[in-house]
């Protein structure tokens, strides 16, 4: 095992194309990631409901999780043989068809599973094949599953965000992006700063303008890339929602009256900060 490392880190070549391809297995599971942790949640919250209220309406008892049921087709039912869940190469063989109804299969599967692969090489290639490099991949996994299932159901659910706050704790207790102390006043920030957003816009509108989740991945965010990042992820994330918000409505994909996720943007922004957040932020000192 030691030697394939040290094989690894000399040929740098050979790590992108192994980083690549088990991103691509990653990015399979990321997909039901997606899927299920919504549905699993969904199930709870019934199941929960069910019980206060003693109601006599059935609640599934199957086994659902991220292992069970295995996947099937959701307009025949059919089970999905290893062979057809081979990331990218089963979609194309298949022609983006279920083998046996031929119903469409979504083209979003393959395009999270490449996603997945590009990004997390391109980690790799900018940190190295090592601790830091890592531990960044597997943030990137977690903004990415958080980025879709916020995008599918306005939801970032709490099993993913919170453990990625202690995750980005745990690792800079390493100083591996910022320090510890850094890292601790950043969630704290990056928490604070969204809840004053929420409160002082329900105040003034009566509405509310964000969820919870927002300021959990916020303090996430700078628990992993330090308190000085704060204000380079507010605004990344800001610009990235204007931008984006006046794509959509220029294709006429969203209207302005309908609330936009924040989450993918500020994973976007968060990101971008945790690779080169201290050569944006240093670039702008020099500028100005």
């Amino acid at each position: 095992m030691n030697e394939l490392f040290a094989w690894l880190v000399t040929e740098p070549t050979y790590t992108l194309v192994v980083c690549f391809l088990v991103s691509l297995l990653v990015g399979s599971f990321l997909n039901v990631v997606i899927y299920r942790v919504p549905a699993m949640m969904e199930r709870e919250w019934q199941a929960s409901i069910h019980e206060g209220e003693n109601s006599d309406t059935q609640i599934p008892q199957d086994r659902f999780n991220l292992a069970v049921p295995a996947s099937t087709c959701p307009h025949c039912g059919h089970r999905i043989r290893w062979y057809e869940n081979i990331p990218v190469v089963s979609y194309l063989f298949l022609k983006g068809q279920c083998s046996q109804c031929h119903a469409p299969i979504s083209l979003r599967y393959p395009l999270i599973e490449l996603l997945t692969a590009i990004l997390s090489t391109l980690v790799i290639y900018q940190l190295g094949f090592n601790y830091a490099g890592f531990a960044a991949v597997v943030f990137t996994w977690a903004l990415i599953s958080l980025t879709f299932i916020d995008v599918d159901h306005q939801l970032l659910p709490d099993r993913i965000t919170l453990p990625l706050l202690w995750l980005g704790l745990l690792v800079n207790s390493q100083n591996l992006f910022t320090s510890l102390h850094s890292a601790v006043f950043g969630a704290v920030a990056g928490y604070l700063v969204l809840w004053s957003v929420y409160w002082l816009f329900k105040l003034v509108t009566g509405k509310e303008g964000m969820g919870y989740g927002d300021f959990k991945l916020l303090a996430a965010l700078g628990a992993w890339c330090g308190i000085s990042q704060i204000p380079l992820l507010i605004l990344l994330s800001s610009v990235a929602g204007v931008l984006l918000a006046m794509l959509l409505m220029l294709f006429k994909r969203h209207e302005a009256s309908n609330p936009l996720p924040f989450g993918p943007y500020l994973a976007i922004a968060g990101w971008i900060a945790l690779l080169w957040g201290h050569d944006i932020t240093s670039a702008y000192l020099q500028l100005y």
